[in-house]
């Protein structure tokens, strides 16, 4: 048992995962600060309230804390559209690279021709 769990942490995909959770979780927190110390005043100036997490609204004794769901949405929205960067720029990388190996070069194309003339031999 011991063996198989070392052989499925080993797997290329669950370290592959693991890096992606340690690096999202720091992520995040660049973004939680973009959008507290940035975007958050910026919006304020257009709304009149520098912070958007005191925004709330009352009925009876319950509280709505509204300012904080909208930063959770800006945050959502930044954070989706620096992924969507992400994996538009890495795909564009692994594009290029499998147009560039797919296409072989000349001196391959005669050592294929070469080869395939001695197996027939």
């Amino acid at each position: 048992m011991l063996k198989e769990f070392k052989a499925f942490i080993a797997r290329g995909n669950v370290v592959d995962l693991a890096v992606g959770v340690i690096i999202g979780a720091a992520f995040t927190s660049i973004v939680t600060s973009l959008t507290k110390n940035l975007i958050n005043p910026l919006i304020g100036l257009f709304i009149g309230k520098i912070d958007l997490s005191g925004l709330v609204f009352s009925v009876g004794s319950a509280h709505f804390r509204y300012g904080l769901f909208i930063n959770s949405i800006i945050n959502f929205v930044i954070i989706a559209f620096v992924v969507f960067l992400m994996v538009k720029f890495i795909n564009r990388i692994m594009t290029n690279a499998e147009t560039k190996k797919a296409a072989p070069t000349a001196s391959e194309v005669y050592l294929k021709e070469i080869r395939d003339l001695l197996k027939e031999k």
